[in-house]
């Protein structure tokens, strides 16, 4: 078992970056929960290279210039933002980002910037933000003379202040500059504590002491510093002061005066009034940053809302790359030997340029989407929904007809971009959001979108607000009655019309007062407490339409059984005031069940904290044994179908219990790092499937295919206690083709999520190694074996490292090998059976058996369309297996068990019993028939090795009847043996009806439609064929007997 990736192959908010100088096509970025990317072709293609480290958030690159393989990596977002994710400091690579060591910073949680010594790779500063929601001593500026393993605090105040930035005068090593600023995230969102303002710093004795740079400058609140390669001297700076606009500041002499060229908004300049847009602030808050052209001081890059460019100082400015809606550039980096050479990092992700920003790469191949929520329509295949950051919304399919999931597999649905997507139940091609100004409705025939309410503009009785929304609003319909819908603010607002009109049901469910939290520090006695929660989670009962669990932001927890009409607090003691309830599970086999994912991080607490009840709420248990510390919780779901089995995301992994939460292990199962937002199990009977589905903020949707075995483990542990072997029940296979992207495949630098495995899902446990074969066999309803696997197969592994003439061997050896003289990135890696002790899937593709070990359509010849890089199965030339109900067999150490595993038809397709009756029938008739054809062909040409011994008159003329029937050598080319498929001959081969049949029953097996009258005719003509060529064979086997020859 192990998760897939399926996108949307849309990039989500990288901060740091870096390219190597002296490899002018190499680039890193590194993302907010996506980890570090690497690039080797100027962007057109990027590949994560950080993914088994602990941490997926990602605040600063620095490549050393003296070395391009030594790369240092600062954890953390990097940057202060109501959304954010941290890490756990400093890390290193001497390979180039093969392998990775950590070196320290632990308690930074963010770190910003760092800067490696021009001259050696050893010396580096980093710039530590600190705790971003509490005071913390392991902040400011660090320097480390032995290449990390050490680090010295060399620029410090006090455990409110942070740097954000730190850079080396590449002229003069032991000149260095810093910006230091004070700042808090507010327990409450979008608010925020401190702005007592800091400064710019120098220090001329390579940071062992710093001096303030004032002249000129105002009181900076914060500050962003760029210095010029070509004129070291030369500095510029974006400046919030205390108060007043963002101001733009150069320096001449290395910071000693400081002047404004950007004089304030429509100020004159010669060549007209001011335009202040390069200075705007980053959507979130963000100051922006800086790049200067290595080669000229005047040219200047302000990464701000859109890319900005001067070419005289900051006199005049115009736009390099944006959008009208904002892109939000983090980051530039410049080649310091070619200034042509640019690659800027966005809330979109990474873009490179090789021409100055004439044009650039795109960020549609880094999946590093950060979505908020997770829900999943309908549809077949269904589709997964949620807004994601800075780029609106998404809804992907979780599988693609095409073989892998690409953009023709998802759309935007017009969802605020921390909105939550409602498809309509009973229709999925409606799609309704969740807004800050209310609900909104997507028609996806018509691509309009329709806001629906409610109004939330009134107060409530008795005074007070009933409108005050966060960035992620709850909204579900109800799973009881597919036109309730449920949307909230501090209240519960519920349509019955699907958003036609609302209704509130509940009063303010938020603190009316509460005691400021300890990580406030010093800013506490600026704190007046007030009602300023809102509601973040909301859960209608599967049970019942009376019964809503909802929990607010900053930490309540309260339960209506009747509707709405009265509410009860049922908060646990323990949770302290704004905890933010990140999620609620109403439970689905009592109404007396729920479960909760408490969130503190905004409490300075980055422990995970889950909590169960089983009396409505009286009394609450914490349910966090087993799950490690250091990643808050974000998710908790109960699996509908296995009462006690649970599923939890925290901000770094997927956990699972199999005894309702009182002990948990990892799940991860291939997962890398990520903050995981959502957690969904998909099972019901239009998907025909038991999914848990992970929203992930910086890698986009994730599907675990098939939980039918978590629920079974406690069957399951009993078997293996006593060293039996276990086969798991399977869930439903879905007959749905793969590949159809015909003629031509997309290629394998397409960006794309993956398809799930192909047929049906078979997994099995051995508590320890077979002593012998392992044998997997599917039988029908009649007891017949239509497909059998074993252990001792031989397998196809394709190893992309190998060149042509290693593979060539392989083919040669391998007669399974079907993709010789092709690249090796086109194949599929085999399902094996493995005989090995552990946890093992396989998939059968739920076709017969093949009628020929040889009988394979290798990719790449002209009847094998439809390709997928890495993804390319064998097609057998068989049909497909009748849907209805099979038996699969495990056989191991001579024992036997078996577990049903029924197939089904692709929910789309729309046919009527009989066609399908007659298709199968034909199909089913076709295939037998070529394979006995094909075995009557291997004991003809047996036979008649037999018969060529013999002499004499009747001798002769048996052999003649067996060169006939099963042609050797030239013969067999001449006679027609290895004609294509279908291919007649005056008097049929056994070889060329077998053929002949397969042909007859493939050309029904494209589609589930009634045969035509061609496919018809042409399965007549092949039966007649067969019958005819059989007959001879018969009287040749019977004449071969009389001269005393049998087989």
């Amino acid at each position: 078992m192990r998760w897939r990736e399926i996108g949307p192959t849309r990039a989500g908010r990288a901060r740091a970056v870096s390219g190597v100088a002296s490899l002018p096509n190499t680039f890193y970025a590194g993302f907010d929960n996506g980890g570090v990317w690497r690039s080797t072709d100027y962007g057109a293609n990027w590949v994560p290279i950080f993914d088994d480290q602990p941490t997926g958030s990602i605040g600063a690159i620095a490549v050393a210039p003296t070395n391009p393989n030594t790369i240092y990596v600062g954890s953390g977002a990097g940057i202060i933002r109501p959304d954010l994710a941290i890490g756990d400091g400093m890390y290193k690579s001497t390979d180039a980002g093969k392998t990775w060591t950590h070196l320290g910073l632990r308690e930074s949680q963010m770190i910003a910037a760092i800067a490696v010594d021009p001259r050696n790779e050893n010396r580096l500063f980093v710039a530590v933000l600190g705790h971003p929601y509490g005071p913390n001593p392991e902040r400011g500026v660090f320097r480390s003379t032995d290449g990390g393993r050490t680090f010295e605090k060399v620029l410090y105040k006090d455990e409110y202040t942070s740097a954000n930035e730190v850079l080396i005068d590449p002229s003069d090593p032991n000149t260095i500059y810093a910006t230091l600023w004070q700042q808090q995230q507010s327990f409450i969102e979008g608010q925020g504590f401190g702005n007592a303002g800091m400064g710019i710093f120098k220090s001329t004795d390579g940071g062992t002491t710093w001096t303030q740079l004032s002249e000129g400058l105002p009181p900076i609140l914060q500050a962003n510093i760029a210095i010029a390669p070509s004129e070291p001297g030369t500095l510029y700076a974006v400046v919030a002061p205390g108060t007043g606009a963002i101001g733009f500041y150069k320096s001449t002499d290395g910071g000693a005066h400081w002047f404004q060229p950007v004089l304030g908004a429509n100020k004159e300049t010669p060549n007209g009034k001011q335009d202040m847009r390069p200075l705007a602030r980053i959507g979130g808050g963000d100051l922006p940053t800086l790049a200067i052209d290595p080669k000229d001081p005047k040219v200047v890059y302000s990464a701000s809302v859109v890319m900005w460019r001067t070419m005289d100082g900051g006199l005049t400015w115009s736009a390099v790359r944006g959008a009208p809606g904002g892109d939000d550039y983090q980051r530039i980096w410049i080649n310091p030997n070619d200034p042509k050479i640019i690659v800027a990092v966005a809330d979109q992700g990474a873009v490179v340029s090789a021409n100055r920003g004439a044009s650039w790469s795109n960020w549609y191949n880094q999946n590093t989407a950060a979505m908020y929520h997770v829900t999943t329509d309908n549809a077949f295949p269904y589709r997964v929904c949620s807004g994601q950051q800075d780029s609106g919304s998404a809804c992907v399919q979780s599988r693609s007809d095409d073989g892998r999931i690409t953009f023709h597999d998802w759309h935007p649905v017009n969802i605020q971009e921390y909105g939550m997507a409602a498809p309509d139940p009973k229709n999925p091609d409606i799609v309704f959001g969740s807004q800050r100004s209310g609900v909104s409705r997507y028609d996806r025939r018509t691509a309009q979108t329709t806001q629906v309410g409610p109004d939330a503009s009134g107060t409530l009785p008795g005074g007070g607000a009933m409108n005050r929304n966060v960035r992620t609003m709850p909204l579900h319909f109800s799973p009881v009655d597919n036109q309730t819908l449920y949307y909230v603010s501090n209240v519960v607002w519920k349509s019955t019309d699907k958003a036609h009109s609302w209704t509130r049901v509940s009063p303010d469910l938020t603190r009316q007062t509460w005691d400021v939290p300890a990580n406030a520090g010093k800013y506490a006695a600026t704190v007046k407490p007030a009602p300023m929660g809102s509601i973040t989670a909301l859960s209608p009962s599967p049970r019942s339409l009376s019964i809503l669990w909802a929990g607010t932001d900053d930490g309540h927890i309260q339960v209506t059984t009747n509707g709405g009409t009265t509410w009860n607090n049922v908060t646990p003691p323990s949770i302290k005031p704004w905890t933010r309830i990140f999620n609620i599970e109403a439970g689905h086999f009592d109404n007396l069940t729920a479960y909760a994912a408490a969130n503190t991080l905004r409490l300075d607490d980055i422990n995970p904290h889950f909590f169960r009840t089983h009396d409505g709420g009286k009394t609450w248990t914490e349910i966090n044994t087993g799950i490690a510390g250091g990643a808050v919780a974000n998710a908790i779901r109960e699996d509908p179908r296995q009462k006690g089995l649970l599923y939890a995301a925290t901000d770094l992994q997927v956990w699972v219990s199999f005894d309702d939460g009182d002990h948990w292990q990892t799940l991860k199962n291939g997962m890398p790092p990520i903050s995981v937002r959502d957690l969904q199990v998909k099972d019901d009977s239009t998907c025909h499937c038991a999914d848990l589905i992970a929203g992930t903020h910086g890698r986009g949707f994730w599907i675990l295919d098939n939980v039918t075995p978590l629920r079974q483990a406690a069957a399951a542990r009993s078997a293996l206690s006593s060293g039996k072997p276990y086969l798991f029940k399977p869930a439903p296979a879905v007959r749905v083709r793969f590949g159809t992207n015909e003629p031509t495949p997309w290629p394998p630098e397409m960006p794309s999520g993956e398809n799930p495995p192909p047929g049906g899902l078979i997994d099995y446990y051995l508590a320890s190694d077979a002593s012998g074969p392992v044998m997997l066999e599917i039988l029908n309803a009649k007891g017949k074996v239509v497909r059998s696997y074993s252990s001792t197969e031989p397998v196809f592994d394709p190893d992309p490292g190998k060149d042509m003439a290693a593979y060539d061997k392989v083919c040669q050896k391998n007669p399974t090998a079907a993709y010789c003289g092709l690249p090796l990135y086109w194949p599929a890696p085999q399902y094996i059976i493995s005989t090995k002790a552990g946890m093992h899937r396989f998939s059968w593709d739920l076709r017969f058996d093949p009628v020929s070990p040889q009988d394979l359509i290798p990719a790449g010849d002209e009847e094998a369309t439809g390709a997928v890089p890495g993804r390319t199965y064998p097609n057998y030339n068989v049909p497909w297996v009748p849907p209805g109900t099979y038996t699969a067999r495990l056989t191991v150490n001579g024992t036997s068990q078996s577990q049903p595993i029924e197939v089904k038809l692709d929910p789309r397709v729309k046919i009527a019993p009989v066609a399908l009756a007659q298709l199968n029938a034909l199909s089913v008739e076709m295939y037998e028939g070529a394979v006995a054809a094909h075995r009557a062909f291997n004991e003809a040409k047996a036979l008649g090795a037999k018969v060529a011994a013999l002499t004499g008159a009747d001798a002769e003329s048996v052999k003649g009847e067996l060169e006939a029937l099963a042609p050797t050598g030239l013969n067999r080319m001449r006679i027609g043996g290895f004609r294509r498929r279908g291919a007649a001959t005056a008097t049929p081969t056994l070889e060329a009806v077998s053929n002949a049949l397969q042909a007859a029953a493939m050309g029904m097996q494209g589609a589930e439609v009634a045969p035509t009258a061609v496919q018809v005719a042409a399965a007549a003509a092949a039966r007649r064929q067969y019958v005819t060529t059989m007959g001879r064979w018969t009287l040749a086997r019977t004449r071969a007997k009389a001269l005393g020859v049998e087989r």
